[in-house]
């Protein structure tokens, strides 16, 4: 009986020291175990150097779309933007000459001048519609400027038509009606444009300068090279938990690594390079080009008006010669920033040319000034008109068609080089994705070979 109680006895104990033990969690001990080994440590480095190879790849492409896309900005919208800006500021004024020139005939306009005008004020509306296109109405200062030009352009040209009107009938009151054109002219259209403009070129410029900052491009190349840190500490614990000295999984993911690393850096310096120099050799000598050009523009309508203006009021003389300090050439001048801004361009002749048309032209206006003063009126209304040799026409024609070729070159220059900086981003993303892939398999590979050592 003893003996028997003793048995069960210490079945009943061995059956409860089972059932205690099962009862315990297996699980997190397990995991707590296995993390102390090498295996479970390498599975944790596999898991850990594909999603880094990832994350590489997401944070490459992000790079490469922040600057391709401010980089085609730049092609397809600002650039536009500032051109169809410029062309209304600088066609609306050359409009006003215009207008001025006809005036001067007397009766019927000259067909080349009349043709002039209506393209200018064609030009300045097909412009604006550009501007209203590409940036939309919208609210702020941009949306007034373009409201206030769509509803005084017309109203400036009526008053033209009604200044012509009465010119052709030979009525003095054509030309205070010319006048008070010319004044919405200058008093809110030029002013307005200009800001259009300004607006339109600064927004240019901060595009531009998102496409060649540096900030994005350093912190990307940064963490590439710790990535590269990484996959070379992982080999050297690798070679020395397993004794093999080369990994070729990890050595082909490093490798597409440096790959990516080298393409990204070869797309960016190639785009950067191309902007900088279609800002350098193309927008910036034709910002300081349009400034000229309104101001020849101006000038040289203040000359007609003042032949026009038979009342005794110099007004417009004092502007043309004001106009004329302005543009220089001399220190701080239009033409000499100009001709600073030109240089290396493909500009760089027409602006040289045209620092010698402005002063022949200077030359031309002073006689054309003292055979009015002196009574010979007609003898000055032919030099504002004729091209003669000499004569103030034709100087201001050599001026304004060396004016119109560098601005032509410069821009073309400009949409060339900023062209070349949007292609340069053109195939980068889908190729640091298909590398970034390839860094992820050849670390799953590379871990899963000394795995297969434990198995």
């Amino acid at each position: 009986m003893d003996s028997d109680l003793g048995e069960r006895l210490m079945v009943s104990t061995a059956v409860r020291a089972r059932g205690n033990h099962q009862a315990v969690p297996a699980g997190p001990r397990r995991l707590r175990l296995d993390l102390r080994t090498t295996p479970a440590r390498m599975r944790l480095l596999q898991a850990g150097l594909i999603l880094l190879s990832l994350a590489w790849g997401a944070l490459a492409v992000f790079t490469v779309s922040q600057y391709a896309s401010a980089a085609s900005g730049v092609v397809t919208t600002r650039e536009p933007l500032s051109f169809d800006a410029l062309q209304i500021y600088s066609r609306l004024s050359d409009a006003n000459d215009a207008a001025a020139t006809a005036f001067l005939t007397g009766g019927l306009d000259p067909v080349a001048v009349r043709q002039r005008y209506l393209d200018d004020i064609t030009a300045a509306e097909t412009g604006l519609e550009g501007v209203t296109a590409l940036g939309g109405a919208g609210n702020g200062a941009t949306a007034s400027d373009l409201r206030t030009l769509a509803a005084d352009i017309p109203l400036y040209a009526g008053e033209i038509e009604t200044a012509r009107a009465d010119n052709r009938l030979a009525l003095p009151l054509g030309a205070a009606y010319l006048r008070e054109a010319s004044a919405l002219m200058r008093g809110t259209l030029l002013p307005t444009a200009q800001g259009l403009y300004d607006a339109e070129n600064a927004s240019l410029g901060t595009t531009s300068a998102r496409a060649t900052g540096l900030p994005l491009i350093t912190v990307t190349a940064v963490i590439g090279l710790g990535i590269g840190c990484g996959l070379y500490l992982a080999s050297r614990w690798l070679a020395r938990r397993t004794n093999r000295v080369l990994n070729l999984g990890l050595l082909a993911a490093g490798l597409a690594l440096v790959v990516s690393l080298a393409w990204l850096a070869a797309a960016y310096a190639n785009g950067r390079s191309s902007l900088l120099k279609a800002q350098a050799r193309g927008s910036t000598p034709v910002a300081a080009l349009a400034r000229v050009d309104i101001a020849v523009q101006r000038a040289h309508a203040d000359e007609s008006l003042t032949l026009i203006d038979n009342g005794g009021d110099d007004s417009y003389q004092r502007d043309y010669q004001s106009l004329q300090r302005t543009l220089g050439p001399g220190q701080g001048t239009l033409l000499t920033n100009a001709q600073a801004a030109a240089a290396g361009s493909p500009a760089e002749s027409a602006v040289a040319a045209m620092v010698s048309d402005a002063q022949r032209w200077y030359t031309a206006h002073g006689i054309l000034r003292g055979d009015d003063n002196s009574g010979k009126h007609a003898a000055a209304v032919r030099s504002a008109l004729d091209q003669a040799p000499g004569s103030a026409a034709t100087s201001f024609g050599q001026l304004s068609a060396h004016l119109t070729t560098a601005m032509t070159v410069d821009q073309a220059a400009f949409d060339a080089s900023a062209r070349d900086g949007s292609s340069a981003f053109t195939g980068t993303a889908p190729g640091v994705i298909a590398v970034a892939l390839v860094m992820a398999v050849g670390c799953g590979w590379g871990l899963n070979r000394r795995l297969a050592e434990y198995r």
